[in-house]
């Protein structure tokens, strides 16, 4: 068997290796290289969509070069906080530590600052850029598989993912049981005499998830009833598939022993439809009073 193995679709995949290539003796590794693939897709996606909208592709080319830096600095500044590490390891990002909702609040604060700035409308601009996001979230979430981490407690479901043992940072083998970061226990299998840990393999799952929420937003963006409708429809939709995986997942970060993820993803839904609601009506009202 190999270092990953889905017993149930009889897929292995002998070796996967964290580093994609070595350039001037410097390791790439998967992870930053699904998030340059995502990002330059997503801003493909955003370019199209402005010019679909009549808007000007060079401000949205402005705005990305902006909204990535200031993006991976709250990945990482969010991660540090809830992890507890010091901030004196912020630079040491090729070990590990983005969080994604640490992204998105540094995008939306750089959006709100970039509007104002460019004196635009923020609903449209950001129903304009919402599919760049999920995008670069549908793409991202690939480099957790090659670096084995962000995945669920045990399962064994159709879609279980079995990880070689001794290829998992953090996974501490005591005979039939495994302890990963020092509080998750995981019963011991074996396939072909390899100790294996078997998890939800919950990148999977938000990346199918987040590719079904792309395909309706998609699909909705030509015949929306109000501006902010797809920005609404992303923070909902993300928000409640964002919370039941974290529900799943075994490394969360934590605040008085509640996944930090859970808190946010519900507010975020909650506080979208409270949004939308707004929204639709204020839309529905202007229309009726225009003669």
């Amino acid at each position: 068997m190999g270092d990953i193995y889905f017993p149930h679709l009889n897929i292995s995949i002998e070796s996967l290796d964290r580093v994609a290539f070595s350039l001037f003796g410097i390791n790439i590794y998967w992870y930053g290289v699904f998030i340059a693939v995502g990002a330059i897709l997503g801003i493909m996606l955003v370019f199209n969509e402005a010019k679909r909208t009549g808007q000007s592709q060079d401000m949205y080319s402005d705005f990305a070069f902006a909204a990535i830096i200031v993006g991976i600095i709250g990945a990482r500044l969010y991660y540090i906080v809830f992890h507890g590490d010091s901030l004196l390891d912020f630079f040491k990002i090729r070990e590990g530590g983005l969080a994604i909702y640490g992204a998105i609040i540094a995008g939306l604060i750089t959006a709100i600052v970039f509007v104002r700035l460019r004196k635009i409308n923020f609903l449209l601009f950001t129903d304009t850029v919402i599919m760049g996001l999920l995008t670069g979230q549908i793409f991202g979430r690939w480099g957790n598989f090659f670096n084995r981490e962000a995945f669920g407690r045990y399962t064994d479901n159709l879609l279980a993912m079995a990880l070689k043992a001794d290829t998992v940072n953090g996974l501490a083998v005591n005979g039939s049981n495994a302890l990963y970061q020092g509080n998750v226990e995981y019963p011991v299998i074996q396939y072909g005499g390899v100790d294996y840990i078997q998890v939800h393999p919950t990148f999977l799952y938000e990346s199918l998830w987040n590719l079904a929420l792309l395909a309706i937003i998609f699909a909705c963006r030509k015949h929306k009833k109000f501006q902010g409708q797809l920005s609404v429809m992303y923070c909902i939709g993300y928000g409640i598939g964002r919370f039941w995986i974290e529900s799943l997942r075994s490394d969360q970060l934590e605040i008085f022993g509640i996944p930090v993820s859970m808190i946010v993803s519900f507010i975020l839904a909650a506080g979208a439809t409270i949004a939308g609601i707004f929204l639709y009506r204020r839309e529905k009202q202007n229309n009726d009073i225009t003669p």
